[in-house]
């Protein structure tokens, strides 16, 4: 299968919405998503327009696709900048900068061909790239019954650091990436 990364654009928000619901249908949905498809659909336009317009200026949060030939949306995640000295969606304290890669999808047409590692390497990459906050380390939750999305960043690169938290799903694994 051939497909294309690259990063949404501000334009593309029905996109990004017709993805995000076809995600939170999911079978896996209500341990993979903090979101369920219920709230997620009845947000209005604006609520679309705004999260990719952020995702696609990139500044503190970016969003990669991958799209088939034709232009189809196959997969996509997205990577936010979590700020030495703030909180996260946890309420841990963060003692250095560090991206957090949420909102995981392959279309299942879609999964074993090496988009979900093109993904990652693109969210790597960006990481990688940023100066203003320097990042030495990417990460990303996974729930503990979700062995399959465990098994794809493992192949990804990414390791448990040890960290576990409980969410409304359940217990959550903490998997990290640190530059070399």
């Amino acid at each position: 299968m051939q497909f294309t990364i690259r990063a949404v654009r501000a334009e593309e928000w029905p996109l990004v919405k017709e993805l995000r619901l076809a995600a939170l249908q999911d079978p896996v949905a209500p341990i993979a998503f903090l979101e369920t498809y219920e709230k997620a659909s009845v947000q209005p336009d604006s609520f679309w327009q705004g999260r990719t317009a952020d995702a696609a200026e990139g500044r503190t949060v970016r969003q990669f696709i991958g799209e088939d030939g034709a232009g189809r949306w196959l997969g996509s995640l997205t990577v936010l900048v979590e700020q030495a000295g703030a909180e996260d969606y946890f309420g841990h304290l963060l003692e250095a900068a560090q991206t957090h890669i949420v909102g995981v999808f392959v279309r299942p047409e879609a999964r074993g061909t090496g988009l979900a590692p093109a993904l990652f390497d693109a969210a790597l990459a960006w990481s990688w790239g940023l100066s203003e906050p320097k990042i030495d380390r990417v990460r990303l939750y996974v729930h503990e019954d979700n062995a399959r999305a465990q098994a794809m960043y493992a192949k990804a690169g990414f390791r448990r650091s040890g960290v576990t938290v409980d969410a409304a799903a359940g217990r959550e694994f903490e998997y990290v990436v640190e530059r070399d």
